[in-house]
């Protein structure tokens, strides 16, 4: 468990977060819970959480 306050993060710092700490499952998930939630993705699965997760971060190193 962690002692980072995920709320406080903005969505891009939560992202970096996760990248730098994947062994931190609490903020993973957490981050999961927030892609949910937008429109227009669909995430029913931890596999299907990953490539989404994966193509955001290729999306922003392309920026």
């Amino acid at each position: 468990m962690s002692n980072t306050n995920y709320e406080q993060l903005t969505g891009k710092e939560l992202r970096e977060y996760v990248k730098q700490h994947p062994e931190d499952e609490e903020a993973f998930q957490y981050f999961l819970t927030i892609i949910r939630a937008k429109p227009g993705v669909v995430v029913s699965t931890e596999e299907q959480a990953v490539i989404e997760f994966q193509k955001r971060i290729q999306a922003e190193s392309a920026h």
